[in-house]
């Protein structure tokens, strides 16, 4: 992916140490495997990772909400105009 290996070199590895959201028992187990694929990476670029991958989301707008108290929330519409972001605030 074009987006991997756009990161720096030391995300790339830490990628590959690091399956996310799996259990661990201690962060020297990262470290130290961290530290082994360095060196088996050292050499060209780092492959990309089997398990790895994402979703590019492009939004053309998004809304934010907090909750406040006597229903009196704070709401927040972003909306793409051009290259910039259009806010509003809406009435809860």
């Amino acid at each position: 992916m074009k987006y991997f290996h756009s990161r720096p070199r030391d995300s790339q590895i830490g990628a590959w140490v690091s399956k996310q959201s799996s259990r661990i028992s201690a962060r020297g187990i990262l470290e130290s495997k961290f530290l082994e694929l360095k060196q088996k990476f050292q050499q060209g670029e780092v492959p990309l990772p089997s398990f790895w991958g994402g979703f590019r989301v492009s939004l053309e707008q998004i809304e934010f909400w907090q909750g406040g108290e006597h229903r009196l929330h704070d709401r927040f519409l972003y909306q793409r105009e051009n290259d910039a972001w259009k806010i509003d605030r809406l009435a809860p």
